[in-house]
Formats: structure tokens, sequence, C-alpha cells
């Protein structure tokens, strides 16, 4: 099953950090001041239970990339353990998700860089990243996954540097303040001011920022030694996901009162600015312009193999396919980089941060699918092979199964419901249902036309 043409390019370490790098984008060090706007301290619940979904998806997905190691893993996985008609509608919607999302972080870099050098337009520097990351892409896949790995780097860095300092202030090491303790985050109305229900409101928002974990099971045709390499980066990935999340919004909310959150300016940088740390401003606004890079950069990996898998599958036009030289899928990322310069386009037209933050709200849905239907091939997989009496020959197994499975499938269900009773998040269905319908039924449609015409003859 596997691709030998594929240019096992990708080390372990690699590995880890293309995943961090798709999942720590600029809608973390932004949007955690909505989150906190919404739910106050109780956040971390939600960053925590949204931590579990994605530890659930990554042990189903590393089971699934172990077994069968190739690129564009998921859609194979769909075709093969869901059905060929499902798989063309969530590869499609993955896709397409990509490419609304990796523009919004273009965009992001871009209103970042307006900000030191005005007179730039925040256009021309979202033109500007989105070559760079064109560039690096269409690179032999060594060179993208050496160029995320230090990108994601400076992301991780930032963060343990905000726990560092941030810990020196709670225990009143840093500042005048004394010991904080609880003062901060039970002192504005509780730990939950907004009631317990703002958990699972905000825990679909942060579920958008945590996507990009499955781009492993994408790289898996692209890394050597998948055996190996797959299980510890879906290990070390999953926990540190939850370390870099759960420790640094812990710590955030208990030096930083929820309710002086705002989208204004990172939440990161506005807690350690009110002790007197002035620089911190200009470093997260740094660090959020490295994650928007950095998101691009992996978003577009992931579109364009997701987009070559499609083409394999006879899903897409077979030209999208075909690799280069150096064993990369250039048709299929060329196409996604199209993709992505028509929604910058469209920016130019609307540059208001009402289409930044739909772009972001359309990721919701499709990503969602692609979860779910991670789990869920795994879900059928495991049954077949317990069936056929061939569960001893699997090289890494989903622990707890049918357990795990069963809740990643049904959390993610329950948040689509809560998108689906939540006005403000509502166009996010309108949106992402016919990005997933509609290609399952041109499917539908062009295997009909074909049996018509083989029939007919």
């Amino acid at each position: 099953m596997k691709e030998p043409s594929m240019n096992r390019g990708l080390k372990n370490r690699h590995l880890q950090l293309i995943s961090l790098g798709g999942i720590i984008g600029s809608g973390y060090f932004l949007g955690t001041g909505y989150v906190l706007e919404q739910a106050g301290p109780a956040a971390v619940l939600a960053y925590l239970l949204g931590g579990i979904i994605v530890l659930c998806v990554m042990l189903c997905l590393a089971e699934l990339a172990v077994a069968k190691p190739v690129s564009g893993s998921f859609v194979l996985y769909a075709r093969e353990h869901i059905s060929p008609t499902w798989a063309c509608g969530v590869g499609w919607a993955y896709w397409l998700n990509w490419i609304a999302y990796v523009p919004s972080e273009m965009i992001a870099a871009g209103i970042i860089m307006n900000k030191f050098v005005p007179e730039v337009s925040q256009v021309w520097w979202a033109v500007l990243f989105g070559l760079i990351v064109t560039v690096i892409n269409l690179f032999h896949v060594e060179k993208f996954g050496e160029s995320e790995f230090w990108l994601a780097i400076v992301k991780i860095a930032a963060l343990v540097m905000f726990v560092g300092v941030s810990s020196l202030i709670c225990f009143g090491v840093i500042g005048d303040q004394g010991f904080i303790g609880t003062d901060i985050l039970l002192g504005n109305g509780g730990f939950a001011p907004s009631g317990y229900w703002t958990v699972f409101l905000t825990m679909v928002i942060i579920l958008v920022n945590f996507q990009g974990s499955e781009i492993i099971g994408l790289a898996a045709g692209e890394c050597k030694n998948p055996e190996k390499s797959i299980p510890i980066a879906v290990r070390n990935v999953t926990w540190r996901i939850i370390a870099l999340y759960i420790i640094p919004i812990s710590l955030l909310i208990s030096i930083f009162p929820w309710n002086q959150a705002s989208l204004e300016e990172s939440v990161f940088a506005a807690a350690l600015g009110s002790y007197g740390f002035g620089w911190a401003g200009n470093l997260f606004a740094f660090v959020v312009l490295t994650a928007a890079i950095s998101c691009s950069n992996s978003g577009l990996y992931g579109s364009g193999r997701a987009l070559h898998a499609l083409a394999k599958e006879n899903m897409a036009p077979k030209w999208l396919g075909a690799l280069n030289k150096n064993g990369m899928p250039q048709n299929s990322i060329l196409a996604s980089v199209i993709g992505c310069w028509l929604i910058i386009l469209l920016y130019t037209i609307d540059a208001s941060e009402t289409a930044y933050t739909y772009l972001l709200a359309v990721s919701g849905f499709t990503g969602a699918m692609a979860w779910i239907s991670i789990c869920w091939s795994q879900y059928n997989f495991r049954k077949k092979i317990i069936a056929e009496g061939l569960e001893h020959t699997l090289k890494y197994k989903t622990p707890f199964f049918p357990y795990v499975t069963l809740f990643g499938i049904w959390m993610q269900v329950i948040c689509l419901v809560v998108i689906a009773f939540t006005e403000d998040l509502r166009s996010t269905l309108y949106v992402g249902i016919p990005m997933l319908v509609v290609p399952m039924i041109w499917y539908k449609l062009k295997k009909w036309r074909y049996h018509l015409i083989v029939t007919q003859k």
C-alpha cells in the first residue's frame, strides 16, 4: 500500500513539529481573548476537553497510519472503510477547509506587519507571505519539514517563556503584588461566571484551533520508518498540545482578570504588560507572525496532499496526482495555491475584520468532518480485523477500543449540534454542509454516468 514514488524525506522531529505547526496558529494567540470573554476561567475546561478529543482522534489515526502509511491517508481510509462517496465529500471539504483557512493566516500576518510598517498595506504583506509559503512547499519535502520545525520552535519557546514568567508572577517572585494564589482566578464572578454551558460553546471555537493535528496522517507517506515514527509523533504531539495549551491558559487566568481580555491584542502580551513587561507586546506580535506563517505553511502542505490523494482515487482530475522530480505533488500544491490566492483576492475587495473572522468560521464544520471520518474509519477497520481474526497482526492498536473511538466521534457530533443551535456559529453550517454534500452528489452522478455508459455498451 506504500507509494514508493513519494519522497520519504521527513524525519521524526519534522513529523512532530509539522503537526504542532498546524495547531498553534495565530488563532491561539489572538483568539484566546474571545474564549476568556465568553467562558471566564472555565475556558481551561474547554481547552482540556478539546485536548482529550484531539487525543482520541490521534490515537485512531496512529493505528490506521501505521497499518497503511500512505500520503493523503484519511481520504484513502474513508474510501476503504466507510464509502468512496463519503471519502470524496470529506476529502474535498477538507481541501476547501484549508483553502479558506490558509489565507486567513496570511491575512493575520499582514495585519500584524501593517502595524509595524504601516506604509505597506495588509494585502501586500499577505501576498508576500503567500509567496514565501508557496516557494517553501514546492521545494524538497525535507526543506518543508525543516522550515516548519524551526517556525514551530519559536512558538513553543514563546509559550515556555510565558509559563516561566507568569509562574514567577503568580508566586510573587516578580513584582510587588505578592503571592496571587486564586485571588484573580476566582475573584471576578467565580470559576464559571457565565455558567458551564459556555464550556461547550467555546470548545467549538477551540477545536478549530486544534485542527492540523491530522496532518501527521497526511504526511505518513513521506516520513522515514513510519511504523516507529508515527506512534512516537502521535504520543508526543498529543501531550505537548495539552501542555502548551492547558498550562499557559491556567497561568494566564491566574494572573490576568478574564473580564479584561479582548481581541485587540494578544491576551498573553496584555497579561505580561499589566505587570510592567512592556516588551511583551512586540514579542508576541512577532510570535503571532511566526505562528501565522507556520500555520499557512503546514496548511498548504495538508491541502496539497489531500488534493493529491483525491486525484489518485479518481475523485479529482488525474493531472493533480502527478509528482515532480523531487517526489512532490507539484500540481496539487499549485492548484491549492491558486485557491488561496483567489481567497486573498476576495479579501482585497473586503478588507474588514468580518472577512477574516468568517474565513475562520468556515473551518469548524469541515475540520470536524475530517476528524469524525478518521475515528469512523478506524472503528470499521478494527471491527473488520477482529472479524477476520487478524487483530494480532496490528503493529499499533488504539487503546481502550471501542470507547476511545466512540468518545471521539460523539463528542464532535455534540459540538456540531451546539453549532446548529447557536445563532453566532450557525453560519458555519450554511457553508460547511454544501462543501461536504456537493462533492458527494457530483461523485454519485459521475459513477451513475459511468455505469450508464458501460451498460449501454
